[in-house]
């Protein structure tokens, strides 16, 4: 018989709380800021709701990691590790609205990486008329 893990939360909302604790979370001015910087900004999305909402235009140079590949492409020990994957790199991560993007950041930290992630996501980022582009756009 397996053992459960020790550690157990009342809810999502409980799970969210806990990795929110461990994170200095960005707005998305700040997002976009240091992504313009160097800091590689994350975009988290299926490709449906990237395709049904729009995407943080090119020009600011975000890297598309959906999420269930996200630690394996960011882990600097990891044969699939991206050639954007090192402990030194800042890597702001997006969802839709900064709720899957927390749970990813907090995922990117235990394995020693400098992570955090948006407020708001991607929806903030368009509402305050950040750079976006629709498919096909350039």
């Amino acid at each position: 018989m397996s053992t459960v893990s020790s550690v157990r939360y009342d809810g999502i909302d409980a799970l969210l709380a806990d990795a929110r604790s461990r994170l200095e979370r960005v707005d998305v001015e700040t997002a976009y800021r240091e992504a313009l910087g160097g800091a590689v900004l994350v975009d988290i999305r299926p490709a449906a709701q990237r395709a049904a909402e729009g995407e943080v235009h090119p020009a600011v140079g975000p890297l598309v990691v959906e999420r269930n590949v996200l630690e394996w492409r960011f882990d600097p020990r990891s044969d699939a590790r991206l050639e954007e994957a090192s402990y030194d790199t800042r890597i702001l991560v997006l969802c839709q609205e900064g709720y899957t993007s927390s749970l990813a950041a907090d995922a990117l930290r235990s394995l020693g990486l400098d992570a955090t992630d948006v407020v708001g996501g991607f929806k903030a980022w368009r509402e305050a008329h950040l750079p976006v582009a629709c498919r096909g756009d350039g």
